[in-house]
């Protein structure tokens, strides 16, 4: 790979990242990615028409994403290459009901999302962003519209107890997740002051109108959040804060993603696991069909997958473990046959790359690892090996995916668990019993998992991309020379 290119791949991801807070920013930036390289969105409520050397991408809930590219010599039942990652990350959603006063304070509730390092909340400048549902009304009719917001400047803060009133704090920061992971969103005090210049401020402009009056009484029944959040959310938004119906929010970070180090090798970031995997597949997609020759020889149909709730096992209507993979490989192959049973013959000539960041050693902590499985940074992609089914991989997939790094030179790594430590799962497992599908389990090493401050390799970012690039261009050839099943 050309190092101008290696460093655009970087720097992309640099810009994803730091546009992406929440997985239906992640979906949203995906699809302006999309649209510039020519990708057509349809909608799984409509009928498709596809046509062979098209390329095409949906939306399930704006936090699941779906794009893929068709050949231009595909005909029904032939296979699909895909690549599978995630777009959620563990982190703190806003509850139903945020409004939380305490000693003075008002305070935001939230409930933990997935399996996240929680004391790494503490004491960093938070912010909230997601998607609200707002109400519009025009010519007397009422529609209801799903807009994402995102405030930029810190709001919130988590606060450590002082060591002085904890003495044991550092023999073991333990959190209470139901207590102690109240963010502070002000003082009672100031909230007060805030609130009493609006009101003083509307009621000079507005207090006469009957639509004031309307939004006024409204306003008092919404009792379930800090009025001060809702002016700061309905201020993004472009509305007032009465339009706000509903929505789903989430504490973020402020601090931006970077390239550091004292050799600029090392990203610093939230969310790497598992945005870095989404946008390298992503990217190694756009690049691999947006030629014009791109898709003229290409037999199969190459996708990448990023799903949502991940990290909370994948059972919703927009994870990994519902239809949504299997309805979008039928409906391609339904396009192009009417046979039913052509489904069957393009799922067992398909593969997946389950593709799900990975633990790299860590120097401070390395009995962590088994002495044979050590996957370093800078190391290449890792392929996940479980005897117990936690990773989907087997034989035949890994070396399908070694070899094909092994043609472009592309340093490949392996992971197993030690055997007393229990071991993490991915999509790879639930998409490969459920679709019936051969997949791999791979990812790039990193350190921090879970941490709301992550860290990979610039290296293996580079790695990930050529990897996966060169697995949507070669994967049809080599298929081709493996028998297994006959």
């Amino acid at each position: 790979m050309a190092k101008e290119e290696a460093s655009s791949v970087v720097s992309d991801l640099i810009n994803f990242l730091n546009s992406s807070p929440t997985a239906f920013h992640a979906v949203d930036e995906a699809k302006k990615l999309l649209r510039s390289f020519g990708y057509e969105q349809v909608s799984e409520r409509e009928d498709w028409k596809l046509k062979a050397g098209k390329r095409y991408f949906f939306t399930r809930n704006h936090s699941t994403i779906v794009a893929f590219a068709i050949g231009k010599k595909y005909v029904a039942g032939n296979g699909f290459h895909i690549v599978g990652a995630h777009t959620d990350s563990p982190c703190l959603k806003l509850k139903p009901v945020t409004k939380v006063s305490k000693a003075g304070f008002l305070e935001v509730g939230v409930q933990p999302y997935g399996g996240g390092l929680w004391h790494t909340w503490f004491d960093r400048d938070l912010t909230i962003a997601g998607r609200v549902i707002i109400r519009e009304e025009k010519d007397g009719s009422a529609s209801y519209l799903h807009r994402l917001v995102r405030i930029e400047e810190p709001i919130m803060r988590i606060p450590t107890l002082a060591i002085h009133l904890e003495r044991g704090a550092n023999d073991g920061f333990k959190v209470n997740t139901q207590t102690h992971l109240l963010p502070v969103l002000a003082t009672s005090i100031k909230a007060e002051l805030n609130k009493e210049v609006a009101e003083n401020g509307s009621v000079e402009i507005e207090v006469q109108t009957d639509e004031m009056k309307t939004k006024e009484k409204t306003t008092t029944k919404n009792s379930n959040h800090h009025s001060l959040l809702l002016q700061l959310l309905a201020s993004q938004v472009g509305c007032q804060p009465v339009d706000i119906c509903d929505f789903e929010l989430q504490a973020c970070d402020t601090q931006p993603s970077i390239v550091a180090g004292a050799m600029k090798e090392f990203i610093f970031s939230g969310r790497l696991d598992n945005l870095c995997m989404s946008f390298c597949s992503l990217k190694a997609l756009i690049d691999a069909t947006s030629s014009e020759s791109s898709l003229e020889d290409e037999t199969a149909v190459s996708m990448v997958a990023l799903f949502d709730h991940e990290e909370v096992g994948s059972n919703s209507a927009q994870g990994a473990g519902s239809p949504v993979m299997l309805n979008a490989l039928s409906r391609i192959t339904n396009s192009f046959g009417s046979d039913p049973k052509l489904i069957e013959k393009a799922i067992q000539r398909s593969f997946l790359v389950s593709a799900d960041m990975a633990h790299a050693l860590h120097p401070n902590y390395m009995d962590k690892h088994e002495d044979n499985h050590q996957p370093k940074l800078h190391g290449g992609l890792v392929i996940k090996h479980n005897a117990n089914q936690r990773y989907a991989t087997n034989a035949v997939t890994s070396f399908i995916f070694r070899e094909i790094a092994t043609k472009h030179n592309i340093p490949i790594q392996d992971f197993v668990v030690r055997n007393d430590m229990g071991c993490g799962s991915t999509i790879g497992p639930i998409l490969a019993s459920g679709v019936g599908i051969r997949t791999v389990d791979v990812g790039a090493p990193q350190l921090s998992m879970h941490s709301i401050r992550e860290m990979c390799a610039v290296d293996d970012v580079k790695h990930s991309y050529e990897h996966f690039k060169a697995y949507f261009k070669e994967f049809s050839h080599l298929d081709a020379k493996i028998t297994v099943d006959i």
